[in-house]
């Protein structure tokens, strides 16, 4: 239909690269988009903080549990919950910011967080570079603190490992678009029949690209969110002058 509609719906988590390095111009090109990404309130409270270094890198790859990506990927990006930086604005005008001890201030930071992480996904993908956006560094908030050197106030959110690719991955497949767009009103029955579906669809997919380990989506689903798999998390941001109340 259009190029930018056809960049994305070719998007894949690419997880292979390259130790070619990313261009100085891409790599600020990038920068730049995720920048000028809408915020709440335009409050402007995601940072980013870019690695190059690949010790660094190393180590952020261990505390997301080992994923290999980050390191052989020449850059890692990863997106900071920044209320420190509001802080300081709040101060500036004799004022004393609350908005970290709330829910709402989470929800609307992650919000824009993610925004802000397809905006660079976007970017990177239309200059020919491959993306895999990283959750596992939420398993050690206080690790990522000190690696990063990040303030109060602060959390990091997620991350972006891109880099120009070796072996390119191969799409995986959604749903049926009727378990994703409803219109009018929510409609529950379309649910159950799409998710047989697509199991049965995802099932035939990983055997196509060789992958004996791979699950239906309602295994996968089910034993995922049968437990919480980051219990240290509100303690963590607790520590670190965050909350939810």
């Amino acid at each position: 239909m259009t190029p930018t509609i056809d960049l994305l719906a070719s998007h894949r988590s690419d997880r292979s690269f390259q130790s070619t390095p990313v261009s100085d111009e891409h790599l600020d090109a990038i920068l730049r988009a995720g920048h000028l990404a809408p915020t709440s309130f335009n409050a402007q409270h995601i940072s980013v903080v870019v690695v190059r270094d690949a010790n660094t890198r190393q180590r952020i790859a261990a505390v997301a549990g080992g994923q290999p990506w980050i390191v052989s990927a020449p850059v890692f990006i990863t997106l900071v919950v920044d209320f420190h930086k509001t802080a300081v604005g709040a101060a500036l005008n004799g004022q004393q910011q609350q908005i970290q001890r709330h829910l709402e201030g989470l929800i609307a930071a992650s919000t824009d967080g993610g925004i802000i992480l397809s905006t660079l996904m976007i970017a990177a993908r239309s200059l020919g570079l491959g993306v895999v956006p990283v959750g596992g560094i939420r398993a050690n908030a206080e690790a990522m603190i000190e690696l990063l050197g990040l303030p109060e106030q602060t959390f990091a959110l997620c991350g972006l490992a891109l880099g120009h690719v070796h072996e390119p991955a191969a799409q995986k497949p959604r749903m049926g678009i009727e378990a994703f767009r409803h219109d009018e009103r929510y409609n529950r029955a379309a649910l159950a029949p799409a998710i047989s579906a697509y199991d049965q669809h995802l099932m035939r997919h990983w055997q196509i690209i060789g992958r004996a380990d791979g699950q239906s989506w309602s295994s996968t689903v089910g034993r995922t969110y049968a437990r919480n798999y980051r219990p240290d998390l509100k303690a963590q941001l607790l520590a670190n002058g965050l909350s939810a109340d």
